[in-house]
């Protein structure tokens, strides 16, 4: 079993059929590799760097990769000048994937001056068969190619490179499948992402999202709270849910659970202090969910919930499936429940058809909620998308114009509403010292608001008591207090 020798296809034939035991299985016998290769070389170590693009799920799964990459034996590097290279790749929008093209040129030219260096593409982008089909014929360098729904196969994927000397593509259209308790390593010891669901069912018109990651599947809610309470055993203290909506958790299980259920199970956990999630669809957000949040001790008050637009007639025509009335119904029974909550959001300009008056909604609705922030996206066409075959298109001096008006309201507004809690003293998790002025910390308030003061890098990871001085518009300058 331990014969270092053995062959890919000898390898299949012994390892275990059951994941996660496949894995570790697989992790061994690149250890062994790997010793092997030191030995060669005279390295006293192999290094791997991660590049990560895109969402918070990309991220959560950078940090499983790197798990596994440690448990075999590798060492972090800060940069691509590293012995294994891996780009965790997203594709929202077609700029991304010409991003990843501009540095495989980079990392090929690393790659001529480092024998063992092993170059890994996975994600959102791999998902697309045109891409694929490009790497395999212009980019012959690169070694591992796998997509969204199979990460877990790291390992197997690095051993049959090893062993087989030529590229390594596993590419899944999708699965139902969810591979628990392999090797995680967190960016921040003090808080975390945590998986609940993956894939999405929503098919906006403009998103290449269910394409790309697949249908929803959740996971279980016992592994869900398993992990939470594992993660608050080891010091843990704030959470992020992760979903391409977590609004419709729930609907694959066996016996379903609504995500408000799920969150006032959560909230039970012992040691956690805070709770945070994304993204919300206005579509799903329940009243049973605003309850939950509104009896819970430790739901931030923070709440991201997409507008996209505020015109009635494109959101139909984004597949959206809700109005501007019911968005602004929905935001008036989450204030009235929680009337210090903060309300972000995200903004599309110049989705195709979208008229002045259509754009006059969309500022109107913006003036009627009072968002503490927006991220505003002026729309560009996602080949693989309806809409990208729309008609209508809008011309780019009407977006430009557009999207410069839509960022003069929101930022007077945040300007605003942000300096609510200004001359009060709230929680503040202190995240990591400043890296702009020396003896500063910085950390975050419950509704996500960011706060410096200054403090010692002792107080990294605990809640304290912070005097907020001034607002400065989009974060506070405080006092820490005893």
């Amino acid at each position: 079993m331990n014969d270092i020798n053995m062959t890919y296809e000898e390898a299949l034939s012994h390892a275990p059929q059951e994941e996660p035991a496949r894995q570790y299985f697989f992790i061994e016998r690149c250890q062994d590799i790997l010793e092997k290769l030191k030995e060669a070389s005279g390295k006293e170590q192999f290094t791997f760097h991660i590049a990560t693009f895109g969402c918070q799920m990309n991220s959560r799964d950078s940090e499983k990769l790197q798990g596994i990459l440690e448990a075999i034996g590798f060492v972090e590097h800060a940069t691509e000048e590293a012995d294994f290279v891996l780009y965790n790749t997203c594709t929202v929008r077609e700029n991304a994937n010409d991003r990843v093209y501009g540095r495989l040129g980079y990392l090929n030219s690393l790659k001529k001056k480092n024998p063992h260096m092993m170059i890994a593409l996975c994600g959102c982008m791999m998902q697309e068969e045109e891409v694929v089909a490009k790497i395999k014929k212009s980019y012959r360098f690169v070694d591992i190619i796998f997509g969204t729904h199979n990460i877990f196969k790291l390992a197997e994927l690095m051993y049959e490179r090893l062993e087989e000397k030529k590229m390594v593509v596993d590419i899944w259209e999708g699965t139902d499948r969810i591979v628990e308790d392999l090797p995680t390593d967190r960016k921040y010891p003090f808080k975390s992402g945590v998986n609940i669901m993956f894939g999405c069912n929503n098919f906006c018109s403009y998103c290449i999202v269910p394409y790309v990651r697949g249908r929803e599947r959740s996971r279980s809610p016992k592994d869900i709270l398993e992990e939470v309470k594992q993660l608050a055993d080891d010091g843990v203290v704030e959470i992020m849910l992760l979903g391409q909506n977590v609004n419709s958790y729930g609907k694959t299980l066996e016996t379903p659970v609504s995500f408000a259920e799920l969150l006032t199970q959560i909230d039970q956990v012992e040691g956690l202090e805070r709770i945070r999630f994304m993204t919300s669809h206005p579509k799903d957000l329940s009243d049973d969910l605003i309850e939950a949040m509104k009896n819970s001790k430790k739901v931030c008050r923070h709440l991201h919930l997409p507008l996209q637009s505020g015109s009635s007639r494109i959101l139909k025509v984004m597949n959206r499936r809700y109005t501007k009335e019911q968005y602004l119904e929905l935001v008036e029974k989450i204030r009235t429940a929680m009337p210090d909550i903060s309300l972000t959001t995200d903004i599309i300009v110049g989705f195709p058809g979208e008229t002045e008056e259509d754009f006059n909604e969309t500022l109107d609705v913006v003036k009627k909620v009072r968002f503490d922030s927006a991220f505003t996206f002026i729309y560009s066409k996602r080949t693989g998308t309806p809409a990208a075959k729309m008609e209508e298109q809008v011309s780019e001096d009407a977006i430009k114009n557009r999207f410069d008006r839509l960022l003069a309201e929101v930022q007077k507004i945040s300007s605003e509403v942000c300096g609510r809690e200004e001359h009060t003293v709230q929680k503040v998790l202190v995240e990591e010292v400043n890296d702009h002025e020396e003896g500063l910390l910085t950390g975050r308030l419950s509704n996500n608001t960011t706060v410096h003061f200054k403090g010692d890098s002792s107080l990294i990871g605990k809640i304290v008591d912070v005097y907020l001085d001034e607002s400065k518009g989009f974060y506070y300058m405080g006092t820490l207090r005893p």
